[in-house]
């Protein structure tokens, strides 16, 4: 992935730097309200999300489905991948290689490496694929599929760059907590193409 999309190296998005505090503000915001949600309530959350996710006709034969290894109090995706596996789709997990991600192919026990921001990744061996869905981290999310990351952009240029290669799904993954009235968009921001929480599924497009 490095080779195929070494342009976005030099892709400089441009921030707004009224857009860029603000993000920051609903960061602080709903970090607090995610944090506060208990852990076995969270638990029990993700796996409603899962069971939501693995539901989705749009993820019907689509394939590798790239996905993260969670941290903090985010969304657990792991039940989801082990759902993935199970019904024998190719699944991968994201590497970070600055001002990237690229995706690894990963099965349940395979042995995973200690990187940056706290995270578990795939080693440098497991082979390289490029998703064609996303199971996306968020910090926050509106009804028309913005999403606020966490600040670093590296699922921004990655979802740019895989979707210059090919049709690419965006999931979203929140607890409801985590909506906000609207997100401040720039012109590198793409909506998502769905936001699953324990309480449903959005879908931008039929909101619009």
């Amino acid at each position: 992935m490095l080779q195929r999309l070494s342009w976005l190296r030099t892709l400089s998005f441009m921030t707004d730097p009224t857009s860029s505090e603000l993000k920051q503000r609903i960061r602080a915001q709903v970090f607090a309200r995610r944090d506060a949600l208990d852990r076995d309530w969270r638990h029990a959350a993700s796996l409603a999300i899962m069971t939501r996710v693995l539901s989705l006709p749009e993820l019907d034969r689509v394939e590798p489905v790239g996905g993260y290894w969670p941290m903090r109090s985010e969304v657990d995706p792991r039940p989801i991948l082990d759902g993935l596996v199970a019904r024998g789709r190719v699944v991968a997990l994201s590497q970070i290689r600055h001002p990237l991600l690229s995706w690894r192919a990963w099965r349940p026990g395979d042995v995973l490496i200690h990187a940056g921001f706290k995270v578990l990744e795939p080693g440098p061996d497991a082979p390289e694929v490029f998703p064609h869905a996303l199971l996306v981290p968020l910090a926050a999310f509106d009804r028309a599929g913005g999403r606020v990351g966490y600040g670093k952009g590296h699922f921004d240029r990655s979802i740019a760059g895989l979707s210059a290669l090919h049709r690419l799904l965006t999931i979203g993954l929140a607890f409801s907590v985590q909506e906000v009235d609207a997100v401040p968009t720039e012109p590198h921001d793409r909506a998502l193409d769905l936001i699953v929480t324990e309480t449903g599924i959005l879908r931008p497009e039929r909101q619009a």
